[in-house]
């Protein structure tokens, strides 16, 4: 079967640049540089997004702090093994990058968009906010080429939350959202605390693709 795993794992994102580039990392002789960019929401918050650039990428363009850029690319993981602690590391890779200009009454038109077709490996969480609103959790296993696999955490809200309830681990979903970041607190068994940041999708649409779920979906609403 032939897979394209640009559709699988899809992404734009446009905001300003808010740190210095650093180096990341080296493969095969090819070097690459992260840096975080701040994607602005409609709510007026924002959320801040790790960029992994190559530097073959980096030849025609400046990506000093304060430049307005659009990245195409995916959302991707990793294991970072540090302390004897296995974490989940999630970026964007971009595969494309340029500079853009954005007049200010084009602020609120600020593209945050992922397209992820994955399969659900863990069942899904839900759950219910001390006000009723309804959230589920969701870890998507996204193929990507050479036989790797990224796996991304993802959010759903409300109706989606609830149909998530009823999806088994393997079924094959498509789910397209927006990354966003938020702070978060993680304590250990010394009895310290450390700050993070988490990455996720929030999902805003969800459909099951695989032919087999869809059957019996349709049976259970007949």
């Amino acid at each position: 079967m032939n897979t394209n795993y640009s559709e699988n794992n899809h992404l734009v994102l446009v905001g300003k640049i808010v740190s210095e580039q650093k180096y990341s990392h080296e493969i095969y002789g090819e070097k690459f540089y992260s840096f975080n960019l701040e994607v602005i929401r409609l709510s007026s918050n924002s959320d801040i997004i790790p960029i992994t650039v190559s530097e073959r990428l980096l030849t025609d363009i400046n990506l000093s702090i304060g430049k307005e850029v659009e990245v195409e690319g995916q959302f991707r993981s990793y294991n970072n093994y540090e302390n004897e602690r296995n974490r989940l590391i999630l970026t964007v890779f971009a595969k494309e990058i340029k500079e853009v200009q954005l007049e200010e009454n084009e602020k609120d038109a600020v593209t945050n968009e992922v397209i992820l077709v994955g399969y659900v490996c863990k069942k899904p969480i839900y759950r219910q906010t001390p006000f009723g609103r309804e959230i589920s959790d969701i870890l998507l296993a996204v193929n990507r080429a050479y036989n790797k696999s990224d796996y991304i955490p993802c959010i759903a809200w409300g109706r989606n939350a609830r149909f998530c309830q009823n999806i088994e681990v393997g079924t094959e979903v498509k789910l397209v959202g927006r990354v966003q970041s938020r702070m978060y607190e993680k304590k250990y068994e010394d009895g310290t605390v450390e700050t993070r940041v988490a990455y996720e999708v929030s999902v805003a649409s969800m459909e099951i693709v695989s032919k087999e779920e869809q059957a019996e979906v349709q049976e259970e609403t007949v």
